[in-house]
């Protein structure tokens, strides 16, 4: 077996036959923290992302993506090394991605590995844990001193007000926030270049806590124009009490404050969408987008006031394990699908072997998920029957499967279990396995989907 140190200093391999007639493509990596898909691309009539909505219309749009796990160090591990938490046992942001991985060869490491010049500025991998992945440059944004001094604002305002959802709006240029400054790194990497076909990462922090961005795009979301979501008041009833996650100060919000938390969450969603708008504007300007495969996704959902007054992520409800992802690459026929919406279910690990496909890469052995570059040429084809996520709550683990009807999860045992029909049942009000389950037959078909694992669901 070849280690992770002779992999990354083998030399340039010889490539397959790539997306682009064997060109070696170059990859533009965005990874954005704790976004969910309220965006105006996947139809949200009130959040403003003009710039990710036009990265859509370019590529492929993928309206049920799922990520293997709803929080950022081990959803980051499974996508980055192409395998399941399962295999990973990353099932905290407490534990270093390699603890069991080894010497496993991440994605960038693949590239790197194969003659690309490879750098990330921002968060990539889990912040603490950067280091696991090796790269040719590897940066954050530094904070300046006005940026560092609205975030201790925003921590302040919680800890009086004893909230740890908080927000600030501040006077700073976009440029002088983290964000703004990683998008700005990474456009100058691009205008540098390195005589090497690119690997770049740009990891963008917002919309993750806390919510500080400049005014002006607080300024597009006035709290009291907000609608929170319409739950039915028992919603509650028929949920296991371990499928939901509670932080203390959550429950002393008003209606005000959970309004003001929602529009925060959207300002700052527009905030990062700009910084996608520099990175655009630098492939528009160095006429790279013929070379290029852009992949934009975020690590995982984030409730919003859902199921009367869940936030963050750490559920397997749609909300927190769906999580957008947008492909846009050169076709090799000059006719890219452009534009479109894929209805079908990926995978967060499936985009390791999606890359190495389009960039002509040989496909590292151990990955776990299922290229979906026949997706990109026909979005409405058949594909994988399930997705699957798990989330570990109190010591017991919750395993969620998703069809394209349905999804069905296991807390622990069969005795504890959840079911909800997407056709009927969009926000998953109604838990169909409650008591005595109301459609037998589907229960026990998406219970023998979900244990026979993701290799039986496989295209």
């Amino acid at each position: 077996m070849i280690s992770r140190r002779q992999v990354l200093s083998l030399p340039l391999l010889a490539p397959g036959m790539s997306w682009a007639q064997g060109r070696k493509l170059n990859v533009l990596f965005i990874a954005v923290d704790d976004l969910n898909n309220r965006m105006g691309c996947y139809g949200d009539p009130v959040v403003k992302t003009p710039h990710i909505d036009r990265l859509a219309s370019r590529g492929v749009r993928f309206d049920h993506s799922y990520c293997q796990y709803p929080l950022c160090n081990p959803s980051r591990t499974s996508l980055l090394s192409g395998r399941r938490p399962d295999t990973t046992k990353i099932l905290d942001n407490r534990t270093p991605p390699r603890t069991t991985l080894g010497n496993v060869v991440f994605l960038p490491e693949h590239f790197r590995a194969n003659g690309y010049f490879t750098a990330r500025v921002g968060k990539i991998a889990h912040g603490a844990f950067e280091d696991a992945v090796t790269w040719d440059i590897s940066e954050y944004a530094q904070r300046g001193a006005a940026a560092k001094a609205q975030r201790k604002k925003a921590q302040a305002r919680g800890n009086e007000e004893g909230l740890k959802l908080t927000w600030v709006a501040t006077d700073n240029k976009d440029e002088d926030e983290p964000d703004g400054r990683t998008a700005r790194r990474i456009a100058q990497l691009m205008e540098q270049g390195k005589g090497k076909p690119f690997f770049l990462g740009a990891g963008f922090h917002k919309p993750h806590l806390p919510w500080v961005a400049p005014k002006k795009y607080f300024d597009m979301y006035p709290p009291e124009k907000i609608q929170l979501p319409n739950t039915p008041p028992d919603d509650r009833d028929d949920i296991p009490p371990i499928a939901l996650t509670r932080t203390q100060g959550d429950e002393t919000m008003t209606e005000l404050d959970k309004k003001k938390a929602v529009a925060a969450y959207h300002a700052c969603t527009t905030f990062m969408d700009a910084q996608v708008g520099v990175l655009l504007g630098a492939l528009d300007r160095l006429k790279l987008w013929d070379n290029t495969v852009v992949v934009l996704f975020g690590d995982h959902g984030w409730h919003l006031n859902d199921h009367l007054g869940l936030w963050r992520k750490m559920t397997v409800f749609e909300e927190a394990a769906r999580a957008p992802l947008i492909v846009a690459a050169p076709d090799p026929k000059g006719a890219p699908q452009a534009g479109v919406g894929c209805p079908r279910l990926v995978e967060f690990v499936d985009i390791y072997p999606t890359l190495t496909e389009l960039c002509g890469l040989p496909a590292p052995q151990g990955l776990e998920g299922t290229s979906f570059v026949p997706l990109l040429s026909n979005p409405q084809r058949p594909w994988k029957k399930a997705a699957f996520t798990v989330v570990k709550h109190g010591g017991v683990l919750g395993r969620s499967v998703r069809t394209d009807r349905y999804r069905y999860t296991e807390w622990g045992s069969e005795s504890v279990t959840e079911l909800y029909d997407h056709e009927t049942d969009v926000h998953e009000w109604k838990n169909l396995a409650f008591q005595r389950p109301q459609q037998p037959k589907v229960q026990e078909e998406m219970k023998r989907v979900l244990h026979a694992g993701w290799k039986a669901a496989l295209p």
